[in-house]
């Protein structure tokens, strides 16, 4: 019990992420997860919901684009990014999506898939994938310019605004000034769209007129603030120091984490925010180190880092590192891409105040020391009873 407890108060305290190194563990992540791929783990995520094939390749591939474009391996970095593009540009990958949308496949699958294609090339230029990202791009844009919502369809009559985010985030990597005009449109149209109830972009519209269906949540606010500071660092920035104060919280006053649904506002889990324990969706929070990386919210991301190496019951051996005892697959995925994550496009300064200190980690290191004396103290008592006598 004595050692749990250390090794449970050196993962609340040890450097879990970092802003221009390899974040601790990461390369052990990836090992496994290409290990697991290759046995097919990205078939079985399929079957927990729609886009689990799909993600799990397409967040190794950035992952590893992180990674090399921070100096790590970046030839390997090229090499396994394209095998993850590979895959998802294969029939697998396109299975759940619908290939006569617009554009081919809906947003969601076009703007992921052109986010990693460029982001490959920045690790490696090759004139084949170049024209195809401009293509698809060219595309991407012209189904922007032709809608009459921002918030363009990733299946067949449902629309989510975090989709289009990505999609948007996309054509400014591709070409921060040929697309401009679509961006800056896409910016302003998406400003009069805004949840009222809390002023951020909502989770789920109308296809046809951009009009709220579903209000903020977690799930997409995470995805929405890890890459709005790609789109415009203004809006962002806006847009993040409200999800924060909305969805920022601390159960039980133990470690941070977020909320799936924003103070004040009580509601049911999905397939993509998993089970909600005291309103906290576990799954939010692993994307929200991301978002705060890119924020730089540097503080927020190490300590929600911290609470999810001490929770998340992670098994490292000289070869891989997984966690929640690797049942999860796409559970590391997410956190090995969250890790990792900063601007492509541009970068922020630290928001302007902290919400978070070290000192969150005294409850759970008074409990820690709790559990590590407790075997200690029966002994203890006995050898302060015998030297009284």
């Amino acid at each position: 019990m004595t050692i749990l407890a250390v090794v449970g108060a050196v993962r609340l305290v040890g450097p879990a992420t970092s802003q221009d190194q390899e974040p601790s563990g990461v390369r052990l992540q990836l090992a496994f997860l290409r290990e697991r791929l290759e046995g097919g783990a990205d078939t079985e995520a399929q079957a927990l919901f729609p886009e689990g094939y799909f993600f799990l390749n397409v967040l190794y591939g950035l992952t590893w684009t992180e990674l090399g474009r921070r100096g790590v391996e970046p030839a390997r970095a090229a090499e396994e990014a394209a095998w993850a593009l590979a895959r998802v540009e294969s029939p697998a990958g396109r299975a759940p999506f619908d290939a006569s949308a617009i554009p081919a496949y809906g947003v969601f699958y076009a703007g992921w898939t052109n986010w990693l294609r460029g982001g490959l090339l920045t690790l490696r230029d090759d004139p084949a994938e170049r024209a195809r990202l401009d293509a698809d791009s060219q595309a991407l844009a012209a189904a922007f310019d032709a809608s009459p919502t921002p918030f363009l369809t990733a299946y067949p009559g449902q629309a989510w605004p975090c989709d289009s985010t990505v999609a948007i985030a996309s054509l400014r990597l591709a070409g921060a000034t040929r697309f401009a005009p679509t961006v800056d449109r896409w910016v302003s149209r998406a400003r009069g769209l805004l949840d009222p109830a809390t002023g951020l972009l909502p989770h789920h519209v109308d296809p046809t007129t951009g009009a709220l269906v579903d209000g903020a949540r977690g799930t997409s606010q995470a995805i929405i603030q890890r890459f709005l500071v790609d789109v415009d660092p203004v809006f962002a920035r806006e847009q993040y120091l409200l999800f924060r104060e909305g969805f920022l919280d601390r159960p039980l006053w133990l470690g941070p984490a977020i909320r799936e649904y924003p103070h004040g506002v009580d509601g049911d889990g999905d397939v993509d925010s998993g089970p909600l324990i005291h309103g906290i969706s576990l799954s939010t929070t692993v994307v929200a180190i991301g978002a705060a990386q890119a924020q730089g919210d540097h503080s927020l991301a190490a300590a929600l880092a911290n609470f999810g190496e001490f929770a998340g019951v992670p098994i490292t051996t000289f070869s891989t590192k997984r966690y929640a005892f690797g049942l999860v697959p796409i559970g590391d995925a997410f956190l090995a891409w969250s890790k990792t994550a900063r601007p492509w496009t541009t970068a922020l300064p630290a928001p302007p105040d902290a919400v978070i200190s070290g000192g969150w980690r005294v409850p759970l290191l008074l409990i820690l020391l709790l559990i590590g004396l407790s075997p200690w103290i029966p002994g203890i008592r006995r050898r302060w009873k015998a030297s009284e006598r």
